[in-house]
C-alpha cells in the first residue's frame, strides 16, 4: 500500500474500501474480506447507516487499530455545532473506537462552519486525527476556507475517468487539501469496464479497465475508495501499485472526461 501525507502530517492510504449501500451481515463480511485482502482504509458515514457493522468488522478482524484508517462523515440533521458534537460521540461509539482517523462534513451545508467548529474541538482533544469535507465544489470550498480554523485535509468528491474534476484537484492541492474520489469506477456506468480505451491500455500492462481507471486517478494526485462485494474484484482494485501509465496513456484517458457529473452532485 502507498500513502499520502495529509496537510497535518497524518498518513492516509491512497486506496481504501468504500461501504456505501452495504448493510447488515453483508457489510460485516465485506469489510472483513477487505481487511483480509489488504485494505487499511475503511470509509463509512452516518448517512450510510452501517457504522455499527463497520465497527463490528474492525473488531472481529483482529487487526491492530493503529494499522487501520477509519473515515466517517456527519450529516443532516446534525448540521449544527451541538448536533455535530452529538454526531461525533455517536460515531465513536458505533465504530467501537477511541478516535476517528478522518472526519468529514458530508455535504456543503449552510451550517458547515458551525459543524466544523465542533469537529475542530474534537480534533484538539485527540478524538479525530484529521478533518475534511465532502462534496464541496470549487466555490463552496473556497468560501468555507475563508472562515475555517484549519484548512481541510481532504475533500472527498465524485471523481472518475468520465468526470475526474482535475481543475478542482489543482485548486485543492494549492490549498494543501487532498482530493479523494468516491465512486471512482463510476458505479459501473457508461460501460466503464468495457470501454475500448481503458481495455486497450490495460492490455499493454496486463491490467483490467478498472485498474487503469483507478491508476489514472492516483497519477493525477487523487486517492480513491472503490467498493465491491466480490472478493476477486476487491483484490483486483487493490492491485494497482505495480505499474505506471505513460504520458501518452494519460493523455488518451484524459479525453474520456465528459465534464459532467454522473450523479447530479454538481
Amino acid at each position: 500500500m502507498e500513502y499520502v501525507l495529509l496537510n497535518n502530517g497524518v498518513k492516509m492510504p491512497l486506496l481504501g474500501f468504500g461501504t456505501w449501500n452495504l448493510k447488515g451481515k453483508e457489510c460485516i463480511d465485506c469489510v472483513l474480506t477487505a481487511i483480509e485482502t489488504g485494505y487499511r482504509l475503511i470509509d463509512t458515514a452516518q448517512m450510510y447507516d452501517n457504522e455499527r457493522e463497520v465497527g463490528e468488522a474492525v473488531s472481529r478482524s483482529g487487526t491492530p487499530r493503529q494499522q487501520l484508517f477509519l473515515t466517517t462523515k456527519i450529516c443532516f440533521p446534525q448540521n449544527s455545532y451541538a448536533g455535530a458534537k452529538t454526531a461525533i460521540a455517536r460515531s465513536l461509539e458505533a465504530l467501537r473506537t477511541e478516535y476517528i482517523d478522518l472526519l468529514l462534513i458530508h455535504e456543503p451545508y449552510r451550517e458547515a462552519s458551525d459543524m466544523y467548529a465542533a469537529m475542530f474541538e474534537a480534533y484538539q482533544k485527540g478524538l479525530v486525527r484529521a478533518l475534511g469535507v465532502s462534496n464541496f465544489n470549487a466555490a463552496a470550498f473556497a468560501g468555507f476556507c475563508r472562515s475555517c480554523p484549519l484548512i481541510p485535509a481532504v475533500n472527498q468528491v465524485e471523481a472518475h475517468i468520465f468526470f475526474p474534476q482535475l481543475s478542482l484537484q489543482r485548486q485543492l492541492s494549492a490549498e494543501g487539501t487532498h482530493m479523494q474520489a468516491w465512486s471512482p469506477l463510476a458505479a459501473g456506468r457508461q460501460q466503464i469496464f468495457k470501454n475500448p480505451i481503458l481495455t486497450g491500455i490495460g492490455h499493454k500492462y496486463g491490467k483490467s479497465a478498472a485498474q487503469v481507471a483507478l491508476r489514472f486517478l492516483l497519477q493525477n494526485g487523487i486517492s480513491a475508495i472503490p467498493k465491491s462485494s466480490r472478493p476477486q474484484r476487491m483484490a483486483e482494485n487493490l492491485d494497482i501499485f505495480d505499474f505506471k501509465l505513460s504520458k501518452d496513456d494519460m493523455a488518451s484517458l484524459a479525453g474520456l472526461d465528459t465534464g459532467r457529473s454522473l450523479f447530479g452532485w454538481y
